[in-house]
């Protein structure tokens, strides 16, 4: 049996050919049953998140199941396969492993550290599970995939830092205000980092939200997107007094706010700090503002400086996070090694067993003059010839079940005696320990 991994993400895949082979929960269930119609396919498992599709499968056949994967994949993103391959990828064995577990560790993502895509791993696996399309190996292997994920965000700071603009600018106001349950966060403006700054804001706990330009309507809309009050600018005055976090990008040629206007509106607040992003080019905010005591304000270069320490910080981090990934790769390995050779020296040594005690049962007729006692004699000879023949396979067979090609020597051994049957029974797919978020954009 081989561990197989084909898919596509945002490294290899346009955003036009990702969108094509996005899989919702339904799909996804489906696509691993049609899978398993294949008779080389026992197991398999389908992930699919706005950054990535791809399919988990345990095979017979490395190369035929790559092959099956390929080709459903290209009749149901209606694609030419030879096109599709160009932007697919597929590993095996080890690295199939190993890649699984970088993805749940966000090691792979397009934001190292996002914390979404272990809620989309665990529903992915449930989904497969649910549908009859795991068993023992996936069982283990993804189970063990989401702890990876949890012990990664558990004992690094891997997602600790913010590292988008936006994120890192509500991160920064959370610093200097604290909880923002109770602030008011004033928007000047309306372009698309200022929207990303208030949904991140707004995800936050903020208060209340209040949006001015000098288009009304302009505010209108981005109030009416956000759950906030769309106010005339002709108040700005007032509303800086009003507001704790001003965020502002309103395309004017000239400072919009400048020191003096917030040296009045600071006395106004009597001490109450104030937390200023200008995310505009030019500046709407007066520089001179950030002299004025207990005034924070941050334009985008100091943003961007933030966010790329944060970035520095997180591929740190994620030099400790792939230690464990590579520590548990060998602890799967291990299990996988263990789940290949035990049963098959067990069924080998039922099998032989099984021959000895038919034979016993041919020359019944012969041993019938035997006394108790030389027929024990009997048992124990047949019996003890059986052992000493088993041994060394028996030892040999255990010494190499850590090695990365023990499966060769199981195969083979499976195929010399004749043996069949599944290793072993399932575990449980229920993961009620881990928050189910479904919805993340990785």
């Amino acid at each position: 049996m081989h561990l197989v991994c084909v898919g596509v993400s945002h490294k290899t895949a346009t955003l036009e050919l990702r969108e094509q082979l996005a899989l919702d929960d339904e799909q996804a269930a489906r696509f691993g049953r049609s899978l398993l119609d294949e008779a080389s396919i026992n197991e398999a498992v389908a992930l699919s998140t706005c950054n990535r599709t791809e399919l988990y499968l345990y095979a017979d056949d490395t190369l035929a199941a790559e092959q099956v994967a390929l080709q459903q994949l290209a009749e149901y993103a209606a694609v030419d396969p030879a096109e599709l391959r160009v932007a697919t990828y597929s590993f095996s064995g080890d690295a199939a492993i190993g890649h699984l577990f970088r993805v749940a560790a966000s090691l792979d993502s397009m934001v190292i550290g996002e914390d979404q895509i272990l809620g989309q791993l665990k529903n992915s696996y449930q989904l497969a599970c649910g549908s009859g399309c795991t068993s023992t190996v996936f069982n283990k292997l993804f189970r063990h995939a989401l702890e990876v994920g949890k012990r990664v965000r558990s004992q690094t700071s891997i997602g600790a830092r913010p590292v988008s603009v936006s994120s890192a600018a509500v991160e920064l106001a959370r610093q200097v205000l604290g909880k923002l349950e109770r602030h008011t966060v004033l928007v000047l403006g309306a372009g698309e980092t200022s929207e990303l700054t208030v949904r991140h804001l707004v995800s936050a706990g903020i208060g209340r939200i209040l949006v001015a330009s000098r288009t009304f309507e302009t505010a209108a809309e981005l109030a009416a997107s956000c759950g906030g009050q769309a106010m005339p600018f002709e108040q700005l005055d007032e509303l800086l007094v009003e507001a704790d976090i001003v965020i502002s990008s309103t395309g004017a040629s000239d400072y919009v706010v400048d020191r003096k206007q917030m040296q009045a509106a600071m006395r106004r607040r009597k001490g109450r700090a104030a937390f200023l992003i200008d995310i505009a080019v030019p500046r709407d905010l007066d520089p001179q503002i950030n002299r004025l005591d207990n005034v924070f304000l941050y334009d985008i270069d100091g943003l961007r400086e933030v966010v790329e320490q944060n970035r520095a910080e997180r591929q740190r981090e994620a030099a400790h996070a792939e230690r464990i990934v590579d520590h548990e790769l060998g602890r799967m390995n291990e299990w996988l090694a263990g789940l290949e050779v035990v049963p098959t020296i067990a069924q080998l040594r039922s099998t032989v067993d099984g021959i000895r005690e038919s034979e016993l049962e041919r020359l019944g007729g012969r041993l019938e003059d035997l006394t108790p006692e030389q027929r024990n004699q009997v048992e124990a000879l047949t019996t003890g010839i059986v052992n000493k023949i088993l041994h060394l396979p028996t030892v040999r067979m255990k010494e190499i079940a850590a090695e990365r090609d023990a499966y060769v020597y199981v195969d083979v051994l499976r195929h010399l005696f004749g043996l069949n049957g599944a290793a072993g029974e399932g575990e449980s797919c229920e993961l009620s320990d881990l928050k189910d978020d479904r919805h993340g954009d990785e």
